[in-house]
C-alpha cells in the first residue's frame, strides 16, 4: 500500500465538549459546522487555500464572533473536512487508496486549487492519484471500490473511469510488463512514502487468470464496466472470461437453496417488499453476469457453470431472454454437459413437474441444430478448381480424413448426447407429475442412430410406467412406441419379458427378438424362416450384443436388470398364451389417432399378425434343435 504524508507539524487537533479545536495561542474566529461536528478555527489558514470558505465568510453576515458557517451535503464526512482542515495548518496528513476518493472529492468541494494558492491540496492529490495510485495493482482496485461512497463526485472527477482503464490496462499487458506493488502479497500494510523511496517488485502472476479474484471484490456496476474494457481489448482468451464470471458469481450469487430459502422465509414473514427488494437485486446481478458472457464465434463457458446460471434464472425469475441464451450456449457444447447440468429445478406452482423439461427441450433443439448446419467454407473460383485438379493423391486423402474426422466428431457428439439424454429420462421419469407429452419430447429429440442400444431408455420407460400406474392403455401404447426392441440386450430382453407394465404387443416384440437373437448366438441362422431372417436385418450383430450383455453384467448390482427366478424359453409359453387370451388382442386394430407412427418403429410392423401361430413354430423349431 502506497502512502503520501503532507505536512510538517505533528496533530494538535482536540476536542472540549464536543468541539474540536487547534491547538493555537491565537484566539479563534470561525466555527465551520459539519454534519453534527463542529470545529472552532482560524479564518486565515482555511480561507487563504479554501475559496467555497471564502466566498461563505463574505456571503454570512458576521452576527456573532467567532463567525459560524455551515457545510451541508459534504461529501466525505467529517474524517475528510479534518484532513482538508489539517492541511490548512501544515499538520501532517496520511493519504492512502482509502481515502484518497474522499478528501478529493472534499477538496473540490472546497475548492482547493492551484488559482488560489499554489501547491494547494488538489494538485498534490492528483500527482499522487496518477504517479502511484495508478501505477498499482491493488491500489487501483481499492481505490475504485471506495469510489462507491461517492458515485457522483468520482465520475466528474474521472476517478472512476481512470482506475478502471488502469486495470484493464494490467489485465490486457504481457505478463513481463506487470508490476506488483510490495503489498500484493497481503501480507500487510507498509507505510511506504511516495517520494521517490518506494520499493517495487515485480511479483509475475502464476497463472494466466490471476486478476479474476481481485476485480471479484468489485460490485456488480463497477466490475460490469471493468469486464467491458477487459473485453474491449480482445486479448483475453473468452475461457479465462467465463472463469472470471464463475469467480465473481460464486462471490456475489448466494446459494440456489439458501437464496430460495431467504425469500420464502420472508415471504411467509409478510415482508413482500424487502423479499422483491432482495430478488430484484440478484435478479439484476444475474442478468448482468450473463451480458458479459463471451460472445465470439467458438468461445465456451464451462456447462457446470451455465447450469448455475440457469438454476438461479428459475429461482430469480429472470427474463425470458436471458434463459434462452444460457440455453443456446450450453446446446452448443451439450456433449461436455453432465446429467446434472441438465436438472434444472422448475420453482413453480405444486402441481407443476419439479425440474424444468421445456428448457431441456430447447437446449436440445439447439444442439441438434448446431449438428445439422452444414461446415462453412469460402467459395471456390475457377483458379481454386484447377489447383485442386493439380492437387497430388495424397492431398487429397488427406481432405478426404479431414472431411471423415469433422464428421465424426459430429457423430460422436450426438452418441454422447444420447447417452446424456437417455440418463436425464431416468431421473425426470421419477416425478410422478411429469406429463407424457414432456417425457416423449425430449425422448424422440435425439435421432434414432445415436441411440446404439435402447437398455438405458427402457430403463426410463419403465420408471415411468412405475411412477404412473393410472396411465391407460392408449399412453402406455404410445410411451412404448418409442422403445426399438431390436436394440435391447439380452439382458434387457429377459427383463422386459416379465415386466407386465409393458403392453402387450410389446411383450410379443421382446420374445421374438429374444427367441432370435437365441438362434443367432446358437448358429442356428439357416433353419430360421426367411421372414425372420428379414427382419433381423443386419442389426441383429451378435458381437455387439454380447458386448451389450457383458456390460451389463459389470454394473452395479442396482443397475443389473432383475433376471432372478426366469427359466428357460418354454416357461414363457403359458404365461403368454394366457395374456393373449385375456387381451384377446384388442390392440390390433389400433385408433386413427394410433396409426401414425415414427420412421424408425416401421420395421417392427413386420411381425405376423398371428403371434401365436409365430411363436409355436418357433419354439417348436428350437424344441427340434435341442433334440438334435
Amino acid at each position: 500500500m502506497k502512502f503520501m504524508k503532507l505536512g510538517s507539524r505533528p496533530d494538535t487537533f482536540y476536542t472540549t465538549d464536543g468541539v474540536r479545536s487547534v491547538s493555537s495561542e491565537v484566539s479563534s474566529d470561525l466555527i465551520v459546522q459539519v454534519k453534527e461536528r463542529k470545529y472552532l478555527l482560524h479564518k486565515f489558514p482555511l480561507l487563504s487555500k479554501c475559496l467555497r470558505l471564502q466566498r461563505l465568510c463574505a456571503e454570512t453576515p458576521e452576527l456573532s464572533s467567532p463567525q459560524i458557517v455551515q457545510l451541508p451535503g459534504f461529501p466525505g464526512g467529517i474524517e475528510a473536512f479534518e484532513l482538508c482542515a489539517k492541511f490548512c495548518y501544515g499538520i501532517t496528513i496520511t493519504l492512502s487508496a482509502y481515502n484518497i476518493v474522499a478528501v478529493r472529492c472534499a477538496a473540490e468541494y472546497l475548492q482547493m486549487m492551484e488559482d488560489v494558492e499554489k501547491g494547494n491540496l488538489i494538485y498534490k492529490i492528483e500527482v499522487f492519484f496518477t504517479s502511484c495510485i495508478l501505477q498499482g495493482w491493488r491500489d487501483s482496485i481499492i481505490t475504485l471500490k471506495s469510489t462507491k461512497g461517492f458515485p457522483l463526485w468520482s465520475e466528474n472527477l474521472g476517478i472512476t473511469s481512470r482506475c478502471i482503464d488502469s486495470i484493464a490496462s494490467r489485465v490486457l499487458a504481457h505478463p513481463s510488463k506487470i508490476c506488483l506493488s510490495h503489498s500484493y502479497s497481503r501480507r500487510g500494510r507498509d507505510d511506504i512514502s511516495c517520494n521517490g523511496s518506494e520499493s517495487w517488485r515485480n511479483n509475475m502472476p502464476n497463472a494466466k487468470g490471476w486478476w479474476a479474484k481481485d476485480i471479484a471484490e468489485l460490485g456488480i456496476e463497477l466490475y460490469w464496466r471493468t469486464m467491458i474494457a477487459i473485453k474491449s481489448g480482445g486479448k483475453v482468451p473468452s475461457n479465462l472470461i467465463g472463469d472470471a464470471l464463475r469467480i465473481f458469481a460464486s462471490k456475489w450469487l448466494p446459494n440456489i437453496s439458501k437464496c430460495r430459502g431467504e425469500i420464502d422465509d420472508e415471504s411467509n414473514a409478510n415482508h413482500d417488499s424487502k423479499s422483491a427488494e432482495i430478488t430484484s437485486k440478484h435478479r439484476l446481478l444475474l442478468e448482468s453476469i450473463i451480458s458479459l458472457l463471451p460472445s465470439e464465434e467458438g468461445s465456451k463457458v464451462s456447462c457446470g457453470f451455465l447450469s448455475k446460471l440457469l438454476k438461479a434464472s428459475n429461482i430469480l425469475k429472470a427474463s425470458l431472454s436471458s434463459k434462452m441464451e444460457i440455453a443456446r450456449r450450453i446446446g452448443i457444447q451439450l456433449e461436455e454437459a453432465t446429467i446434472e447440468d441438465l436438472l434444472i429445478p422448475s420453482f413453480s406452482s405444486s402441481n407443476d413437474p419439479i425440474y424444468d423439461v421445456d428448457i431441456v427441450v430447447s437446449i436440445l433443439e439447439q444442439f441438434m441444430a448446431k449438428g445439422n448446419s452444414p461446415p462453412t467454407s469460402p467459395p471456390r473460383t475457377k483458379h481454386d478448381f484447377e489447383q485442386r485438379r493439380s492437387r497430388s493423391a495424397e492431398n487429397m486423402d488427406f481432405e478426404f480424413q479431414e472431411r471423415r474426422r469433422s464428421s465424426s466428431a459430429s457423430h460422436s457428439s450426438k452418441l454422447k448426447v444420447a447417452k446424456l439424454v437417455d440418463g436425464y429420462l431416468q431421473e425426470i421419469a421419477h416425478d410422478d407429475k411429469l406429463p407424457l407429452s414432456k417425457f416423449l419430447n425430449i425422448a424422440e429429440a435425439i435421432p434414432d442412430f445415436a441411440r446404439l442400444d435402447h437398455d438405458h431408455l427402457y430403463k426410463a420407460i419403465g420408471i415411468y410406467l412405475k411412477e404412473h400406474p393410472n396411465m391407460n392403455k392408449s399412453e402406455r401404447k404410445r410411451l412404448c412406441r418409442i422403445l426399438d426392441c431390436r436394440k435391447l440386450s439380452m439382458a434387457a430382453c429377459m427383463h422386459a419379458a416379465q415386466n407386465e407394465l409393458l403392453p402387450l404387443r410389446i411383450l410379443v416384440q421382446v420374445l421374438f427378438f429374444e427367441q432370435a437373437k437365441a438362434s443367432v448366438a446358437g448358429s442356428q441362422v439357416s433353419d430360421l424362416p426367411n421372414h425372420i431372417k428379414a427382419l433381423l436385418g443386419s442389426r441383429d450383430d451378435s458381437s455387439s450384443q454380447t458386448t451389450l450383455f457383458s456390460k451389463s453384467m459389470n454394473t452395479p448390482a442396482d443397475d443389473k436388470w432383475s433376471v432372478s427366478g426366469l427359466g428357460s424359453p418354454k416357461s414363457k409359453v403359458p404365461a403368454l398364451k394366457m395374456k393373449l387370451a385375456e387381451d384377446e388382442f384388442n390392440d390390433s386394430s389400433p385408433s386413427p389417432n394410433e396409426v401414425e407412427k415414427s420412421s424408425k418403429m416401421k420395421p417392427l410392423c413386420l411381425i405376423p399378425n398371428r403371434p401365436k401361430g409365430l411363436f409355436s413354430k418357433l419354439w417348436s423349431r428350437n424344441s427340434m434343435v435341442e433334440k438334435n
